[in-house]
């Protein structure tokens, strides 16, 4: 059974989408690294996202788990990391920066499904 993703979260990623397409992109453009990025998401974001690819929900049931972050149309390397600057009123307040936001970001698209 599968849970659809928090609108909120999707609404934040598609504006983080939009203002990622302007601002950012030299930075968001580095590669960083997938091996870290889950250990940090296992550190940092497991308390209330499913950081894995497998069947499950959030412990938190407004937080989308990342294979569906991964897998929202327009979601891109620069939409996430416009994302992981920015706090969001439904998650802590908590501004992912430099190699933790790419290598949490490398991660997240690693969950992407193939085309």
């Amino acid at each position: 059974m599968t849970r659809p993703v928090a609108t909120t979260s999707l609404a934040a990623l598609t504006v983080a989408a939009t203002f990622g397409a302007t601002a950012g992109l030299a930075c968001a453009q580095e590669a960083g690294s997938v091996q870290e990025g889950l250990k940090l998401a296992r550190e940092v974001c497991s308390e209330c996202h499913l950081v894995v690819k497998s069947p499950g929900l959030s412990t938190n049931p407004d937080a989308p788990t990342f294979a569906a972050i991964a897998n929202t149309k327009g979601v891109t390397r620069t939409a996430l990391f416009a994302m992981l600057q920015t706090s969001h009123k439904k998650m802590p307040n908590l501004v992912i920066k430099g190699d933790d936001a790419q290598n949490i970001i490398a991660y997240i698209l690693s969950l992407k499904d193939g085309d």
